[in-house]
């Protein structure tokens, strides 16, 4: 049985600025509660922008987070990372950059500096994972995934290919390891292409149109579109009119409180207060 979609939104009317860096569009939590969408209380987009040159890379200055993990996807353009748990490194097209704030941590996010010297196109997906409640105060880290340790599904019929970063797809395994069960991954159709899947029916499940457009069990998704489905059947068939590019999620709900206060995620009020006590007391270490 396929899955019934609930609703496909649109791309917002205006995008926000996160630092100076990364024009986003929100579409969780500001389309769709992150109680709904759980594990992923978080999805910003940001569309294909060209951003000029700049002797002073743009980003994120060292901030701090505490009980999720911050999931960035490159697409185009290349993000230097560094966090307070001697985490880092560089991404580029394809690539993704894992980090888990666990316990409590600093981080920041810039363009990389040879990218901010010369400008041009920069793409990217943010998520933010929550972690269950057993694993909030896990130490901090960081996974450094490039494209070519991801798993590769060959859509038949030359309808495309697969790069799978988390969980799994058609029995192709991602290397991100993660907490609960989360499936993570990018779909390249080729124009005509058409790719099937399924997830389980209480997963909560949906995907991003990065660029193109493409038909979702029957439905038009235009580019920039967030689809996500009901908890109903488990079938998904992705059928692009042109080339496309599409980020598929899916992730067994924690079905925990959620306590959250900016770069916050708990599961009670005091646990917050606490996470504050500590950021202020210098507990997430230096950077």
């Amino acid at each position: 049985m396929k899955k019934t979609i609930e609703r496909i939104v649109p791309k917002p009317a205006q995008p926000h600025m996160v630092g100076d860096g990364f024009r986003v569009y929100g579409f969780i939590p500001a389309a769709v509660d992150r109680r709904r969408m759980s594990p992923f209380l978080v999805l910003d987009f940001n569309p294909e922008y060209n951003f000029g040159p700049s002797e002073i890379p743009r980003g994120v200055g060292a901030h701090p987070h505490k009980g999720f993990e911050t999931v960035t996807i490159a697409y185009k353009g290349r993000v230097q990372h560094a966090d307070s748990s001697g985490g880092g490194g560089i991404i580029g097209e394809g690539d993704v950059q894992w980090m888990t704030a666990g316990s409590g941590i600093l981080h920041k996010e810039f363009h990389e500096e040879q990218f901010s010297k010369t400008g041009g196109a920069f793409e990217m997906v943010q998520l933010w994972v929550n972690l269950p409640a057993a694993s909030k105060n896990t130490t901090p880290h960081y996974q450094a995934i490039e494209k070519s340790q991801m798993g590769h599904y060959e859509i038949p019929e030359n309808g495309g290919m697969v790069t799978v970063i988390a969980g799994s797809f058609n029995g192709v395994n991602g290397p991100a390891a993660t907490y609960s069960p989360v499936h993570l991954s990018n779909i390249k159709l080729n124009a005509g292409g058409t790719v099937t899947t399924q997830f389980p029916e209480n997963y909560n499940t949906a995907l991003l149109v990065i660029n193109g457009n493409v038909e979702v069990n029957g439905q038009q998704a235009g580019e920039h579109s967030f689809v996500y489905f009901k908890n109903e059947g488990e079938d998904i068939r992705i059928t692009a009119t042109g080339d496309a590019v599409v980020l598929l999620l899916s992730g067994e709900p924690i079905d925990e409180p959620i306590a959250a206060y900016g770069p916050f995620v708990m599961n009670t009020q005091t646990e917050i207060y606490e996470a504050m006590e500590a950021f202020q007391a210098g507990k997430f270490g230096t950077l």
